[in-house]
């Protein structure tokens, strides 16, 4: 809840803090207007963390660039053409504007540039109204047009004018509504949610990128689910990302299972709860999060309705795997990223076999093996896939996965496990036997591999014995 006066008291903290006091001087000495704008304004008035410094001003870009460099370390000019200048002020980064009056074409999302001559005129143009405040230094006067204040106490976001036209200028902000949504935890007024769903197709004009973008900054909140309700409700998410909303199964009257859309969310929620458990300093993990959402995509796709009332979803992790690297590619994601997510969901049913029964050291051995650098998000994910409302099931799949992370534990403490090769390398193998590199060398090593996992360490001698008896029994 919204406090006034401790909102207004943080925004004399903001104005006074070193690098805005520097800049309004300058500016103020230079003859021009300079005010904070959008996020900042936000976040202070309702006591959150400030971590940019975004600016406004009626100066030209050229101009702009004239009055910061004499107190900036550095100063750069790439978005000039929008009227920004970025620069580098007593240590902290700052980006300043011209006051902006774009107009839209209406096939594209890219804006014809046009500057503005009121500070009002440009907030007016904003994507919310929570967004659309101002306050000028450094005579601290805040300027709200359209009602940001009201809106923040309500815990609203609407658009400053018709949402329709504001959707029709840019249709990325309907996609800031969702990450807005889940980022301040506020609800997204009638009249903007009704636009989204009538303009979600518009969508299709903005490039992959700039929507990948939007996605990882939702799912980097608190909540994503919040936002990612909104994009299904709507139809959005069917745009840009269709196998979310397929989750959403019709259940035959004889056949019962999960509801697959609602057990995604609740995984996704799961999973940022062990990872603020499990790593409460780490930044929000967004292939672990993708996972979690995407991991039963391949769901719908491998259902079958079974004769005795049951329905199976036969190798859905790895359809899932292969569905998901196609869409990740399109929204031009990084190779590293969808390697993650792709493996993960590849891979996150492995551990229920071992609820089934123990596993030998050679099993947990090629578990960890296979996981490789994504083990630690695949404990993660597993956890959070049990959904069960059945306490006794929960508590034995919990116990069985504390069992499985102690032995690899002991293990990797006997056998340094998350570093397991043969303990003969390539050379001395190529010695051992006599031969050349080539094909032969490495079906050595895979032996010695084998050999590595399924026995654990049994020293130098004798893995050279046993790749002799094999190499013979081979020839």
């Amino acid at each position: 809840m919204l406090n006034m006066a401790e909102g207004v008291a943080r925004l004399g903290a903001l104005a006074e803090s070193p690098v805005v006091a520097t800049l309004a001087e300058a500016f103020a000495e230079a003859g021009h207007e300079l005010a904070i704008v959008g996020g900042p304004v936000r976040d202070a008035l309702l006591g959150r963390p400030v971590n940019d410094h975004d600016f406004t001003t009626d100066a030209r870009p050229d101009e702009i660039l004239r009055i910061v460099k004499p107190i900036s370390s550095v100063q750069w000019d790439v978005g000039r053409d929008f009227g920004t200048i970025g620069a580098r002020v007593r240590h902290e980064q700052v980006e300043i504007t011209t006051y902006r009056a774009d107009s839209y074409d209406g096939a594209t999302r890219k804006p014809t540039v046009e500057f503005g001559d009121t500070i009002d005129g440009d907030l007016v143009r904003r994507d919310f109204t929570v967004n659309s405040m101002a306050l000028r230094v450094p005579g601290r006067t805040l300027v709200d047009p359209t009602g940001g204040v009201e809106d923040l106490v309500r815990g609203i976001l609407r658009t400053p004018s018709d949402p329709r036209v504001s959707f029709g200028d840019d249709p990325l902000r309907m996609l800031r509504a969702a990450r807005f949504a889940s980022q301040l935890g506020f609800e997204v007024d009638d009249d903007t949610i009704a636009a989204i769903a009538e303009l979600r197709s518009t969508i299709q004009i903005v490039s992959p990128e700039r929507i990948q973008g939007e996605l990882v900054r939702l799912m980097q909140t608190d909540d994503p689910v919040r936002g990612i309700r909104l994009l299904v409700d709507t139809g959005l998410m069917s745009e840009f990302l269709p196998e979310i909303p397929a989750l959403r199964l019709e259940i035959d009257e004889h056949h019962h299972h999960k509801d697959v859309y609602e057990h995604s969310l609740t995984v996704l929620r799961q999973a940022i709860e062990l990872e603020g458990e499990r790593r409460p300093d780490a930044a929000p993990d967004v292939p672990l999060r993708l996972a979690a959402l995407l991991h039963d995509i391949g769901k719908p796709s491998t259902r079958r309705l079974e004769p005795g009332g049951g329905v199976s979803f036969h190798h859905h992790d790895a359809k899932g795997a292969r569905l998901a690297r196609r869409r990740l590619k399109e929204l031009r994601f990084d190779s590293a990223t969808i390697d993650s997510v792709t493996q993960l969901i590849d891979q996150h049913l492995r551990f229920f076999g071992y609820a089934e029964g123990a596993w030998t050291d050679s099993a947990v051995r090629r578990y960890v093996r296979d996981a490789g650098p994504q083990l630690e998000r695949l404990h993660i994910l597993t956890r959070a896939d049990v959904t069960t409302r059945n306490k006794r099931k929960a508590a034995r799949l919990a116990g069985a996965y504390d069992d499985i992370e102690r032995r690899i534990v002991e293990l990797a403490a006997q056998e340094e496990l998350d570093a397991i090769r043969p303990e003969l390398d390539g050379n001395r193998i190529q010695e051992i036997l006599g031969i050349a590199p080539g094909r032969e060398v490495g079906e050595a090593y895979r032996f010695l591999l084998d050999v590595r996992l399924d026995e654990g360490v049994i020293g130098p001698d004798a893995a050279e014995q046993r790749l002799r008896e094999w190499w013979a029994a081979r020839t």
